[in-house]
Parts: structure tokens; sequence; C-alpha cells
């Protein structure tokens, strides 16, 4: 029906589609009607939109993820080895926080590639009963493959001179470092190869504790073994990290036998305490020692083989002939 009320007949959008004098009722009946709607009956309503590339994961990155970061560009891989409930994941969170507020002494936040992780291991910082301090402010960390670590991905710009560092930090379960000591099982370890330096994480107040102290140095005596065994002799370069050092600060001559222990393997060694969450904020800011922690992990560089040696020809020979015939 026409909205104007004429005759559909003379409607000038149907005359096209007549066939020479024909009638309405004849074109409808005509099924050899050609129409320019014709070739596109049951097609498609609407063109599909074009791919665009979608968000990348900010979930922890696998081994092959940090493979194709280091071949773009210089990462710091930091081995974080430590018992259960020592504070490693805790450190984690605490430098995620720090650095997320900007209140990272010298460091200021560039980038990240694994803020969903960062975010999972941070989130019980975030929950409070009621005003009052949670008991416990990380999760335990549960590996979703027990064969493959995770990893962190923080990128550092140093305040004072503008240098750009990126983080690879491992957040694996502490039951890892125990069977690597009772066990020698290093399999899951192999990462640590290619580390610029490996935090042993050990609870100050293990340390602490007169009961718990000598057991607990003489396994960090055991673990710098096992480093170097796995290593090939090459010398590890370790932080031992001593956390809760707002409830008890590391004693001198507790310090000195741990150096006595880690010198005996040979090991070289520094020593942090840090306090990734205070109970004496006033004493102690929560984060305490983190900074620090940055400042060595990634202020010296680590003595590295000549990649290419150069070589002078004897006179006379043909170098290029004799490449590697007697190998």
């Amino acid at each position: 029906m026409c909205a104007l009320e004429r005759d559909s007949a003379t409607c000038s959008n149907r005359a096209p589609n007549q066939l020479g004098g024909e009638s309405a009722e004849d074109v409808q009946n005509n099924s050899e009607v050609s129409s320019p709607l014709a070739d596109r009956l049951g097609a498609a309503v609407l063109d599909q939109p074009a791919k665009t590339r979608s968000f990348p994961s900010s979930r922890p990155l696998g081994l092959e993820e940090l493979n194709v970061m280091m071949g773009k560009r210089y990462v710091n891989v930091v081995g974080i080895l430590g018992d259960p409930e020592s504070g490693k994941t805790a450190c984690l969170a605490s430098l995620y926080l720090l650095i997320s507020h900007a209140k990272l002494d010298g460091w200021s936040f560039a980038d990240s590639r694994s803020l969903a992780g960062f975010e999972d291991i941070a989130r019980g910082a975030r929950d409070w009963n009621k005003g009052r301090v949670p008991e416990q402010m990380t999760m335990h960390t549960e590996m979703a493959d027990d064969r493959r670590p995770g990893f962190l991905h923080l990128r550092l710009i140093k305040n004072e001179d503008g240098r750009r560092v990126d983080l690879a930090l491992p957040d694996i379960p502490g039951e890892w470092t125990q069977e690597f000591v009772s066990a020698a099982r290093a399999d899951r370890l192999d990462f640590l190869k290619s580390a610029e330096v490996i935090w042993v994480v050990l609870d100050g107040r293990s340390l602490a504790d007169i009961e718990k102290r000598n057991g607990l140095i003489a396994r960090v005596g055991q673990l710098a073994a096992r480093l170097k065994t796995m290593l090939e002799g090459r010398r590890p370069r370790l932080m031992v990290v001593v956390t809760h050092h707002d409830v008890h600060v590391l004693d001198d001559q507790v310090a000195q036998r741990l150096r006595a222990e880690l010198s005996r393997r040979d090991a070289e060694v520094e020593i942090v305490g840090v306090a990734p969450f205070s109970d004496k904020p006033k004493s102690v800011p929560a984060g305490f020692g983190l900074a620090e922690l940055i400042n060595l992990t990634v202020g010296a560089l680590p003595d590295r083989p000549t990649f290419w040696r150069s070589t002078e020809p004897p006179e006379g020979n043909r170098a290029y002939l004799n490449y590697r015939r007697s190998q």
C-alpha cells in the first residue's frame, strides 16, 4: 500500500522492476523477474567486521613468552628460592604495591606484562577484617603446571639516570626449594642458569629462634652447594633476603654465621633485611628494604664470558680454509 494513497503500480520505486507493460500482479507472479536484491538472497545481512588484535594476556609469563621477550631486549632474570611461608610472595606483592603507588624509592613504573598476576598475589593485602590486619597477607603459591614456573614482569625506570630495567620475577612454591635441597630435584629450576642473581628468602622469625636457627643456616649452605652443582661450578650470586625486619632485626653474629656458611660453599653473598608488610609502621614502614634489594639486584653487572674470542692467525696459514677443520 502506498503511503500517499496512490496506485502501487504507478509508484516510481516499483516502475524499474516491472517488465515492459506488465501489471504489478504479473510481476509478483513472474518467478523469473530479476532484481538487484536477488543476488543477495541467503547472504549475510551484515558484512563481518575486520578482526582487530586482542589485548595480550596479563597473566604470569611462561618460559616460551619469556624467551620471546629476552630475544627483543635485555631482561634481568631473578631466581627466588625459599621455604614455604618464608615471605617470597609477600615481597613480590609489596614491591608491586610500592611501585603502583610511586613509593619505591629511586624507581618509577614503566610497564608490566603481568599486571593480572601481580593483582592476584596482592589481593590479600587489600582484604581487611573490619579495620584489622589479616593474619595472612598473601596466599600460598600454587602452580597450574607443577613442572613449569610462572614469571611476573616488571619494567622500572631509575629516576637518577633514566635507566630502564626489565625484571622477570618467578613466583614459585616453597616446596620446590625444599625438594631441591632434600632430593636434588632441579628440573623445574633449570631457569636459574639464566638468572642474574638468586634471592634466598629466609624467615627472620626462624633466624631469631634459637631452636630453628642452626637447622635453617645448615639448609642454606646445602642450597648453595646444590646451586653450585647445577650451575656446573659457576659461582652463584646470592642475595639473602631476611623478612620480618619489623619484628626481628638480624643479629650481627647470625649474619656472620650465614656469610661464613655460604663462603664455605664458594658463594658470593649479600644480606638484606626487608619488611614487606609491617606490624610497626611508625618505626619500620611497609616495604622496608625492597628499594635496596632492587638496587643491589640490578646495580652490579655480572662477569660474562667473551662471546667471540678474537685470535690472530699464524703467518702463512689459510685461516678460512682451516676453520674448525681440527675440531
